[in-house]
């Protein structure tokens, strides 16, 4: 049995459709950054790296796990009150304003 002309054509063409819809689409992947300020801490004295943090009256560890280059501490973006504290004593006491995508190293002596 013998196909007509246009008949041969339109199987070709369904059968091209078919092929190219078996093809994924390309798709874009992006990554969302994290744009909280951070809050790092610099010691040039081994014994202040104990040192607690409060920052808006929180206590979120010692000085030693939020060292600079290292870790940092991820606050929301606005005006905090930073202490830190060594022995019952404040070493450092500050009210800094952090804004989005801001790293903020304090100096610990």
């Amino acid at each position: 049995m013998k196909l007509p002309f246009a008949a041969k054509w339109c199987a070709v063409g369904l059968a091209g459709l078919l092929i190219g819809a078996c093809t994924q689409m390309p798709t874009e992947k992006q990554g969302v950054s994290d744009l909280r300020p951070q809050l790092s801490f610099k010691t040039s004295e081994d014994g202040m790296r104990a040192a607690h943090v409060f920052v808006d009256g929180l206590d979120m560890g010692s000085v030693g796990d939020y060292l600079e280059g290292v870790a940092s501490l991820r606050v929301l973006s606005g005006v905090h009150a930073i202490r830190v504290d060594l022995g019952g004593r404040a070493v450092v006491e500050e009210k800094i304003y952090l804004g989005d995508g801001v790293n903020r190293t304090v100096l610990v002596k």
